[in-house]
């Protein structure tokens, strides 16, 4: 569940577009069963607004929602990219220690897995092919990177850190021991070619 809140707070889904004249919205749900939507009681927005689910179908990549406060379609035109919480409360809690709400990891430090200090986590994303953990360093833009296993191959809430691998995750474009290599025509080239001398 991408959260982009307060650790009092969990973001379950984002409106889209109105459906239908009698109030639907399409509704990008970030529950593990999208239909869940309204499983945990009522919503709100970031403003305070309050959304009670009357009922969620699916339908293809979005959830098709009708909101008990949303009666026609003018209404439900202006909630377009509203932001949908739940009190972090309402949420069972984990059962596994290393289970968490991605919450929890918003304003963690952010490391290589050589130590190296990258940042501090801010947020998640979803654009549709995966998702994405937006970093900011100490200086300059935030920065985006895969938020995978490959990517991100250690997360320990308990200190405080998340760990990256910097080739995975795209914050390193080559290899450092390439740098080590010898270029074309110099060092290992030139031993393997002789000294220049002539030939025996």
């Amino acid at each position: 569940m991408p959260p982009r809140t307060s650790a009092t707070s969990v973001l379950l889904g984002v409106i889209g577009a109105a459906h239908g004249l009698k109030g639907e919205v399409r509704v990008r749900s970030f529950t593990d069963d999208p239909e869940s939507l309204g499983a945990y009681g009522p919503l709100h927005d970031a403003e305070g607004n309050r959304y009670t689910v009357r009922s969620a179908r699916l339908q293809k990549t979005v959830v098709v929602v009708r909101f008990e406060e949303v009666r026609d379609r003018s209404a439900a035109e202006r909630l377009n990219g509203r932001e949908l919480f739940v009190d972090r409360s309402a949420l069972p809690e984990e059962e596994d220690e290393d289970d968490f709400y991605q919450s929890d990891l918003v304003g963690l430090s952010v490391v290589t897995v050589g130590g190296q200090a990258v940042g501090t986590l801010i947020g998640f994303h979803d654009f549709g092919a995966g998702e994405i953990a937006e970093i900011q360093p100490e200086k300059g833009p935030s920065v985006l990177i895969p938020f995978s296993q490959a990517a991100v191959p250690e997360i320990d809430i308990k200190r405080g850190v998340i760990v990256v691998e910097p080739f995975a995750a795209g914050l390193e474009s080559s290899d450092p021991a390439d740098d080590d290599a010898p270029e074309p025509g110099t060092g290992a080239d030139e031993e393997a070619s002789g000294s220049g001398g002539e030939p025996t």
